[in-house]
């Protein structure tokens, strides 16, 4: 009989446990993820919002009303992307979402990256937000994209290194045709190591790994457009720095239509792969290359004009 009754209270005791867990995981699942994870002021915004309304009777028009708004769907048309925060208001959203010190530092950085239409403005705001994050010994999600992209070593290095096994620096520096020293490449091969493009097999022996660029979707497409700036100002100097036994550059001017525009990009894209697949089989490699795919419109669309 007791022995019935203490599996009972085991039993229950479990139970309680369980409860508890699960209450626990639940609290844990619905906590929102600090403002330093987040590069859109709007997400982040839409996410404050969702989280206490989903603890309270929170409204679009209270937090509108806590903020210091008389329209009360002012901040809804924020979050949708059809109005923006101005520097003059973007103070008073983070102090209503209770933002403190470098929280709210970041918070405005996000806005004015957010609202920057020129990839030279956003490039410093980004800056200035990875700042405030390594000033305050906060995790930067996207430092190891924005270095990577920083310039033309990076990739040429990675690519290089593996041809030279047991070479110094100093002899890579000298196989790149651009400006480059032992000292700069020393940074390059200890960045691409440390993030895992490139694996150290023997001393100065390096080889490629699989691994990509990884990075937010705000920041990894300008950290890439400023990549073909870069590519696409040596693509130009190569005109005249070699010989076309050496490089070939080629170019057409053409009309074409929407439609003709995706089928032709699709063409490039196949391409491209075809290119890629091409060196993946080259066997022993002596050198790097650099291809530049570009096509774009040298006019604006003509309308038809109407039957008379």
């Amino acid at each position: 009989m007791w022995f019935k009754i203490v599996k009972i209270l085991f039993f229950f005791r479990f139970l309680y446990h369980c409860i508890l867990t699960f209450d626990n995981f639940e609290c844990i699942f619905f906590i929102m993820k600090p403002i330093v994870e987040y590069n859109d002021y709007r997400a982040y915004m839409a996410d404050f919002y969702e989280e206490r309304k989903r603890t309270s009777a929170f409204t679009w028009r209270e937090f509108a009303k806590v903020a210091g708004f008389t329209s009360p769907s002012y901040l809804k048309l924020v979050c949708d992307g059809k109005s923006s925060l101005s520097r003059v208001t973007m103070n008073r959203v983070a102090v209503a979402m209770g933002l403190v010190g470098y929280e709210v530092e970041y918070f405005e950085a996000m806005v004015n990256f957010g609202n920057a239409q020129k990839d030279d403005a956003k490039k410093e705001y980004l800056d200035k937000m990875m700042s405030i994050l390594v000033a305050n010994k906060v995790r930067v999600i996207d430092e190891t994209a924005f270095e990577y992209y920083d310039s033309w070593k990076n990739p040429v290095v990675r690519e290089l290194a593996p041809m030279m096994p047991g070479a110094m620096p100093g002899e890579i520096a000298k196989a790149c045709t651009q400006d480059i020293n032992a000292s700069e490449v020393r940074k390059s091969l200890t960045f691409l190591e440390k993030t895992g493009f490139l694996k150290q097999t023997d001393e100065n022996v390096y080889e490629q790994t699989d691994k990509a660029v990884a990075g937010s979707k705000e920041a990894l497409p300008l950290a890439i457009r400023m990549m073909h700036r870069e590519m696409g100002r040596l693509g130009i100097q190569s005109i005249d720095e070699f010989s076309p036994e050496e490089r070939n550059v080629s170019g057409v001017t053409l009309g074409v239509n929407r439609k003709g525009y995706e089928e032709i990009v699709k063409e490039l894209d196949a391409c491209r792969k075809k290119i890629i697949s091409i060196a993946a089989n080259c066997g022993k490699l002596d050198q790097v290359y650099r291809l530049n795919l570009q096509f774009f419109p040298l006019s604006k669309k003509v309308k038809e004009k109407a039957e008379e």
